[in-house]
């Protein structure tokens, strides 16, 4: 989720540089480049099911392609920090929708941490705005009200992503997942993907530029897949959605140390309860 953080502040400059739906399309592609191996099916792993099908293709449709889509869109007409602000919500969602559909019970410690969640987005969402240092950066949050929606929107789609992976996780292995859902990724954003680039100057990209794009690739569709994947293999998906917290503070972060935003006082309190969060949800339960 740190990583997640990281790259949702880091397409900000991405998106200024390419078209967000041909981003979203060399995402796939680079990351599918990357790992055809992982598609191969073990010899320990039962074939998959229409139903196992099913929710490999939402996984890829709600968690990877529609959020995507909603993350770059919002990013580009908001700052890092009211993107981070909205994330922080992503807790108390997945804790829902993990009771909702997957039946979990939400102990006294997860609700807690997930009240602390809830707690610092709401500090967030009352701190005063503060002026960006980079202008680039402040220029670009041009639809604020919009790009904050559709950040919220992504927030929906990251609550799927960890319901569903939990199911995906008792059926294929964590490499399995990230290729089918990245190649699914690949499939839904070639037709719009290959219309921008026959329209796009590539020659005007920096070196630099396309480092970043790769990297971006590579920790959102297969480092940050795998990592998840391999963890809610023994985590109840309630608990494991408090780690998502880690999601707005990385952003926020590198939204400061990297882009040049400010955080305020209440800002940093909101990180402060969010780290809390973490704790209580990753206190040693007491024996008995």
């Amino acid at each position: 989720m740190s990583l997640v953080g990281s790259y949702v502040a880091l397409s900000k400059p991405l998106v200024v540089a390419f078209p967000v739906l041909l981003l979203a399309w060399l995402r796939f592609g680079i990351a599918a480049a990357a790992m055809p191996h992982w598609l191969r099916r073990p010899a320990d792993e039962a074939p998959m099911t229409t139903r196992t099908r099913g929710l490999v293709f939402l996984e890829s449709f709600l968690g990877n392609f529609l959020f995507s889509i909603c993350m770059l869109f919002g990013v580009s007409m908001t700052s890092a920090v009211s993107a981070g602000v909205i994330m922080a919500s992503i807790p108390a969602v997945v804790a829902l929708g993990s009771w909702l559909f997957l039946r979990e019970r939400i102990t006294l410690r997860i609700g807690l941490a997930i009240a602390c969640a809830a707690f610092g987005i709401g500090l967030l969402a009352l701190a005063p705005a503060r002026a960006s240092v980079n202008p680039q950066a402040a220029a670009s949050a041009s639809m604020p009200w919009l790009g904050d929606l559709l950040v919220f929107f992504a927030v929906l789609c990251e609550a799927a992503y960890a319901v569903i992976g939990k199911s995906l996780t008792g059926r294929l292995g964590p490499k399995r997942i990230s290729a089918l859902i990245n190649l699914w990724g690949f499939v839904l954003s070639t037709p719009l993907g290959v219309w921008f680039a026959l329209h796009f100057d590539f020659g005007a990209v920096s070196f630099g530029m396309w480092g970043l794009l790769v990297a971006y690739a590579l920790a959102a569709s297969i480092w940050t897949v795998w990592l998840w994947m391999t963890g809610l293999k023994g985590v109840p998906a309630s608990q494991a959605g408090v780690f998502t917290v880690m999601l707005p503070v990385s952003a926020a972060l590198v939204g400061v140390l990297v882009l040049g935003e400010r955080l305020s006082t209440p800002q940093l309190l909101a990180f402060a309860f969010a780290l809390l969060g973490v704790v209580l949800a990753t206190w040693p339960a007491r024996r008995r």
